[in-house]
């Protein structure tokens, strides 16, 4: 079966191609992707190449499928799965195979990934439950299940004491404690504003930290202070543009006590410096963003260490408990991953985009891999495109909103253009 997909080359060269897939063995499931949600992730593949730790030698020889957050449909089911797996089920992938080379779907095969038409999951990923059954009533939301679980297990990784006098810890953040989100104008830092708001354990303090109002504004909007009062916690966002030291007036909001949570999402190493002063005792500070420069550092307090307790962690993409836990959330309407869903696009728009990623604002870009369609800003759909599709298209948009929704996905699906063989 041919297949159509956004492989990289080397750096910086990602192409659209067109190539046969091997016939599935007994052992393995051919998918149709729907959908894949784009990820800062695959830029900074883009820009290393096989340098990257995920990535394989000889790229020029055997290239590899990008895109690791993606939902579809079964489509052929090997021998060895026809009692689990049926022609038809929904599913989403977890691309973390849990192996000690960090290889992992989306990122290290030539013939699975998130950017493509057709993809085949082999045997270990399946063996490892990678190939999660989705219920959800979209496949946008299903494709963001997988940064939605780099969020739960951010929040479960995170530490504390259970007694002042033992070194018992208990796991996760701390309930009814004071969290920050440091640079939490993007994506995830919105994600992890949802879950902090809606989700089993929450602070009672959250505050949300950015530099540009605009983006802070509009997170207002997403997620309302009153809304969060309504969930017992205290949502507080602040501009720090203007701060030599955004520590000192954010501590204050804590009444000089500091935070048990800081969640930090920006890979500067001010910012982590800054961040790592917001700690109070026995506070954890979560590493969240991932460098691009593998000799990322920034300095320690090792008396706060040492006396108060701190401590750090960080986490890079999410086990497949952590899946499942993201996709029952979403399938629950627990948390509104449609809310970040920024923009759609087809196919023939993922290569330039993502190499274009840090330049293009917003949240979630959503490519619909079986589909040809500019990249387009969901608010600005019918702007775009004067014709009766993207006429009809906007008003389900305003109908819902101005978010992506269920409604629009279906619409989408069924009216725009194939993407094309070439």
């Amino acid at each position: 079966m041919k297949t159509t997909a956004v492989r990289i080359h080397g750096v910086r060269d990602l192409r659209m191609d067109q190539f046969e897939l091997p016939p599935i063995q007994e052992d393995e499931i051919l998918v149709k992707v729907i959908t894949d949600s784009l990820c800062l992730s695959t830029y900074k593949v883009a820009q290393k190449g096989s340098a990257h730790k995920k990535l394989p030698d000889h790229l020029d020889e055997t290239p590899i499928i990008m895109g690791h957050e993606f939902c579809g449909v079964i489509e052929k089911v090997g021998a060895k799965w026809q009692d689990k797996y049926k022609p038809g089920d929904k599913f989403v992938a977890q691309p973390n195979l849990g192996r000690a080379d960090t290889y992992s779907l989306g990122y290290s095969f030539p013939y699975v990934g998130g950017e493509s038409t057709y993809s085949i999951i082999m045997n270990e990923a399946i063996e490892k439950g990678c190939l999660l059954p989705y219920h959800g009533e979209s496949f946008f939301e299903g494709a963001m299940a997988e940064p939605l679980s780099c969020v739960v297990a951010g929040f479960k990784a995170n530490f504390h004491l259970r007694d002042r006098n033992d070194y018992d810890h208990t796991m996760g953040i701390k309930e009814g404690g004071n969290m920050a989100i440091v640079g939490g104008t993007g994506a995830m830092g919105s994600l992890a504003i949802d879950l902090a708001v809606h989700g089993e354990k929450r602070p009672s303090l959250l505050v949300v930290s950015g530099r540009t109002e605009a983006k802070i504004e509009h997170l207002r909007q997403l997620y309302p202070v009153e809304e969060a009062a309504r969930n017992g916690v205290k949502l507080v966002y602040i501009n720090t543009r203007e701060y030599e030291d955004f520590s000192v007036p954010m501590r204050e909001l804590t009444n000089g006590a500091g935070f048990d949570d800081v969640f930090v999402m920006a890979a500067e190493p001010t910012t982590v410096n800054q961040s790592e002063k917001l700690l109070g005792w026995d506070g954890c500070l979560n590493f969240f963003a991932g460098p691009l420069d593998a000799g990322f550092t920034a300095p320690v307090n090792f008396y706060n260490l040492h006396y108060n307790a701190t401590h750090y962690v960080g986490t890079s993409g999410s086990n497949t408990q952590d899946m499942i836990d993201a996709v029952k959330l979403i399938e629950d309407g627990v948390v509104n991953v449609g809310k970040i869903a920024t923009h759609i696009m087809g196919l023939n728009a993922v290569s330039d985009t993502i190499l274009h990623f840090p330049e293009i604002p917003g949240g979630k870009k959503i490519c619909y891999c079986q589909k040809e369609y500019p990249l387009t800003t969901v608010e600005e759909v019918g702007q775009a495109d004067s014709s009766e599709f993207a006429g009809k298209l906007e008003e389900i948009i305003q109908r819902h909103g101005g978010i992506w929704s269920a409604e629009a996905e279906k619409y989408f699906l069924q009216n725009a253009p194939e993407i094309q063989e070439a």
